[in-house]
């Protein structure tokens, strides 16, 4: 048997390929040599969701390495293209955006190569990635500290030689409500008159005495833990995401965002901001536009509000762009 084979062999001659010869020039590639079953642009074709490990640049000259998850898509304007080649998109990952830092030249020349590896069908190409940026964040008055996540997102453009940059950061704060300030307000005068109807003098010390006591107190404003997700297009002269500055001058902006290491020192001037900011979704969203319009990187915005109510099972809601003509919209 062993003779015959190998006589097969040797007859066949040149034509006998081994098993890995042959496999590499054989391996049909369906997205190049197939015509569309169903002719038809595309505006988007990729894949989402995509592991990636990102350099973040940090403090001092450093960097984080983090992971998160990348939307990468080119459009299909050749109606008759069957498809594009997802492994370029996947390749074309790793081999710029996995080695330099997150900017927005990385993720530029990132769109670059999924278009030179596409320049047959696609003229059009997004990047997104997102991920969680940590940072340690201080206690209002005492020396305590804590970590707080910040849900952050970049998303780039490419459309014939023009790329935009978009950045986009999710905070979470306090709201406390001034309808609901007003009416407690009304109840603790209410209780007030109550106490000390009829008489003609009260002592600031009775008066300081009564007010410290739970009778004093008929009712308390509602205030609820509250999301602002906004996102800027930034100026073309940019070369860095702004990510940490962006959220300490919102935050500082609303007053109120939520704290990791609480002692009762820091619970109380947390009451006290509070009640020296009550805001509705309105104020929250007014607030922070206000802001952002005195940010010189930034050339449009998106501010999305949400309170979580404590008096409803809804939210309130409130949306504010730049209003610029072409811009970022509701």
């Amino acid at each position: 048997m062993s003779e015959l084979i190998s006589d097969a062999l040797r007859l066949s001659g040149s034509a006998f390929q081994s098993p890995s010869t042959f496999a590499s020039s054989v391996l049909p590639d369906i997205a190049e040599d197939s015509v569309a079953a169903v002719p038809g642009m595309l505006e988007r074709v990729g894949m989402s969701a995509v592991e990636v490990l990102l350099q973040v640049p940090a403090a001092n000259d450093t960097s984080l390495t983090l992971p998160g998850k990348a939307d990468a898509f080119v459009s299909l304007d050749d109606e008759s293209a069957k498809g594009i080649h997802m492994s370029r998109l996947f390749l074309g990952l790793q081999e710029r955006l996995d080695c330099e830092h997150w900017t927005p030249d990385a993720m530029g020349g990132t769109l670059q190569i999924f278009l030179e590896r596409h320049e047959k069908i696609s003229r059009s190409a997004s990047l997104a990635v997102q991920f969680e940026l940590p940072v340690r964040r201080n206690a209002l008055l005492t020396e305590h500290s804590g970590w707080r996540h910040y849900p952050v997102r970049s998303e780039s453009f490419s459309t014939e030689g023009k790329t935009r940059h978009w950045l986009t950061v999710k905070l979470t704060y306090s709201s406390t409500c001034p309808c609901s300030a007003a009416l407690s307000r009304q109840l603790i005068q209410q209780a007030f008159h109550e106490e000390f109807e009829g008489r003609s003098a009260v002592s600031v010390d009775e008066v300081s005495s009564y007010l410290g006591t739970q009778r004093a107190i008929r009712g308390l404003p509602h205030a609820q833990r509250s999301t602002a997700e906004v996102t800027v297009e930034l100026d073309d002269s940019q070369s860095e995401y702004p990510t940490l500055e962006l959220i300490d001058r919102l935050e500082d902006a609303l007053k109120t965002p939520v704290q990791t290491a609480v002692k009762r020192a820091d619970e109380q001037e947390f009451a006290r901001l509070n009640a020296d900011n009550l805001m509705f979704c309105e104020d929250a969203a007014r607030i922070l536009a206000s802001e952002l319009r005195t940010i010189d990187y930034v050339a449009d915005f998106k501010v999305r509000v949400e309170h979580l109510e404590s008096l409803h099972p809804h939210d309130a809601v409130a949306i504010i762009t730049a209003g610029r003509e072409g811009g970022l919209r509701p």
